[in-house]
């Protein structure tokens, strides 16, 4: 695992962007902290920071050429199966110079072109310039695992695997109103776009070409893949066998997964949270190593959310080498400002501070760690597919709560307790029902709904030029719903819109700000292939959620796992808001000062959200809070 930047030179005065090349590259010193190193070559400069996974030694460090000097590649993330493929190189009478998958992927781009990319079973992003045509190939992984921004105009073109880099290599600091707009509601900003104008993050599944020899050259992506489309449920019951033999062949093609992602040179681990997902994934891994190393947190003044004890039944069945590091409120608030001030751009997914607690702890014992990440997407594990499955059942009880929506509002709610949680879901379940497919999967989507987050901004009313932007933006992450008038279409959106945009970055974030490789079994792009060939019923059903997952590794897990509720990753907030945190609300991010300084919030509606966080129905008001916070908190260190 790596962090990769780059600039290329269309005019003179983009040749001035060359010279911010190593501070930019520093800038990355956490995704890359073993080695750094700088590449020029007229009008291009490539920066590599690098953490040491496969084949540690020298040579296999970044930038890298082949023998010729010709190529020259940088590359982020893991290529699994490159020890089959280092076969094929060799025998086209290629020396190779290391073990690394780094060299493997640059030879099959030499041989290859493009279409080596068919080869990679991995997570990528990773740049290969060829000096002789004067070109520069970009990509991006299948899935969208790891990250790629960039920035051009008709003077340059820069690339960086973290926005921070761009900002060192002299990006305009623009803000991008309509992101901002679609954060309020999300809680995090959905590709391509980003926080800034002008930055976009390369989708997954595409690809870059650049062409120096153009006066102007175009910037195009180009798709080298996409998730097969989902089929209407008649042609999926047509195509595939019984759901015995998708049981059968689920298990296979995920070991198999697991088995290509145990491959490293350097101490490998488990995230164990005591849910289903990472307990399979660690029940196929201990069976492929002598010791595995797994690793969970817990909740010592939050028991409600602490699920520690699952945890270690399933590494006690399978002998691991467990760890639970048993964390206090103190603890998490602690690290609040540290995970803050790795995020260059907002991002108020408050499960983070989770993940960096989990990641950092983590690395203290391994540098690899492998997770359950995606397997919700796949099949269907979120509580909002359960309410999208019965709305779109009908039934009496969904004419029941369509009735009783106004009602449901007036009482208290709160994610930290039981009862606030049971009244919270069910009004928002109401509220869902009275929309169509489409606007509904957007509202469950997001923490607020589009009238009350412009309600923050500016006047209280979005420019008309931002508005058509932002529903530009929100038709294009929507595409696919409407589609085959299923709750596939549901999956298909996830992984496109949350997966990609909120799970994943946060996962890499929080990781690579530990300097902790972590990998994702589920989300290898042939298991991905799969889950979308299986029709809906293998996946929810009115039984349950992730049906073919739970029932293909029923006997392989505790039985206690599967006589439980779905349990989220979240952090205390309300608590902190209430006590520790209470002074950034009064007088820090949300004073009325600064925020009427800044200009870009409304204040009495800052001042409303207050009372509402305050008093003694909450609701979602301490996640908006947060909200807020953290983009006071990227505004201070980025924009101020």
């Amino acid at each position: 695992m790596c962090g990769i930047n780059g600039v290329i030179a269309f005019t003179d005065i983009g040749l001035a962007s060359l010279d911010r090349i190593e501070a930019a590259t520093k800038c990355l010193v956490n995704r890359g902290p073993d080695r750094q190193g700088i590449f020029r070559d007229g009008k291009i400069a490539l920066g590599h920071t690098r953490l040491s996974i496969i084949d540690t030694s020298e040579a296999a460090s970044q930038p890298m050429h082949d023998s010729s000097s010709r190529y020259t590649i940088i590359f982020n993330g893991e290529f699994f199966n490159f020890k089959e493929h280092r076969e094929f190189v060799l025998s086209k009478g290629i020396k190779l110079q290391s073990d690394s998958d780094t060299e493997v992927l640059l030879q099959l781009y030499i041989l290859e072109g493009e279409k080596c990319l068919e080869r990679v079973n991995g997570f990528f992003a990773f740049a290969i310039y060829d000096k002789e045509k004067q070109s520069v190939f970009i990509a991006r992984d299948r899935i969208g695992i790891k990250p790629l921004l960039y920035f051009h105009d008709r003077d340059k073109f820069l690339f960086s695997s973290e926005l921070k880099s761009l900002v060192a290599l002299g990006i305009p600091k623009v803000l991008d109103e309509a992101s901002l707009f679609m954060y309020l509601q999300l809680n995090y900003i959905p590709g391509p776009n980003s926080i800034f104008k002008g930055v976009r993050k390369l989708m997954p599944g595409h690809s870059i070409n650049i062409d120096l020899k153009k006066p102007l050259p175009e910037i195009e992506e180009l798709k080298y893949y996409e998730i097969p489309p989902a089929e209407k449920e008649e042609t999926l019951k047509k195509s595939i066998g019984s759901y015995q033999e998708q049981q059968q062949k689920f298990r296979e093609l995920l070991e198999a997964s697991v088995k290509r992602r145990l491959v490293a040179d350097v101490p490998l681990g488990t995230f164990l949270s005591g849910g289903i997902d990472s307990s399979v994934i660690t029940s196929i891994a201990a069976k492929n190593t002598k010791k595995l190393k797994t690793f969970s947190i817990g909740f010592k003044d939050e028991p409600l959310f602490d699920e520690t004890k699952y945890a270690e039944l399933v590494a006690n069945k399978y002998n691991t080498d467990h760890t639970a590091f048993k964390l206090t409120n103190d603890d998490l608030f602690q690290n609040i400002f540290n995970a803050l001030d790795y995020l260059d751009e907002p991002f108020a997914d408050s499960s983070a501070l989770n993940v960096y607690i989990l990641s950092k702890e983590t690395r203290k014992h391994v540098t690899v760690a492998l997770s359950g990440d995606g397997a919700d997407e796949l099949f269907g594990g979120y509580n909002k597919h359960a309410a999208e499955h019965k709305a779109r059942s009908g039934g009496i009880l969904n004419n029941l709560l369509r009735g009783t929506a106004p009602f449901l509002q007036s009482l208290p709610q709160s994610r930290n307790t039981r009862r606030g949680n049971m009244i919270r879901k069910a009004a928002k379940m109401a509220e869902g029902l009275q929309l169509d497919p489409h606007e509904r999967y957007w509202r469950w989507a997001s923490f607020e709904n589009e009238k009350k987050a412009s309600a923050f901004l500016w006047n209280g009313s979005i420019p008309a030029s931002v508005f058509s932007e932002y529903e530009s933006r929100k038709n294009f992450q929507l595409r696919f719903l409407r589609h085959i008038h299923s709750l596939q279409e549901v999956l298909y959106t996830d992984m496109q819109l949350v997966l990609v945009n909120d799970m994943l970055v946060k996962v890499d974030m929080m990781s690579m700000a530990n300097s902790l490789e972590v990998r994702v079994p589920f989300l290898d792009h042939i298991v991905v292939d799969f889950a979308f060939s299986l029709p809906i019923q293998s996946k929810i059903d009115s039984t349950g959620r992730k049906k073919i997952l739970r029932d293909t590794f029923r006997n392989d897990l505790p039985a206690e796992l599967y006589n439980r509720t779905k349990q989220g990753f979240e952090v205390p907030l309300l608590k902190w808001f209430r006590k520790e945190l209470r002074s950034l609300i009064d007088d820090g991010y949300l004073g009325k000062e600064f925020v009427e300084e800044q200009n870009i919030f409304q204040y009495d509606k800052i001042q409303s959200l207050k009372q509402k966080l305050f008093g003694s129905n909450p609701g979602d008001a301490a996640a908006q809070i947060w909200a807020l916070i953290v983009f006071q908190h990227w505004w201070k260190k980025w924009m101020s």
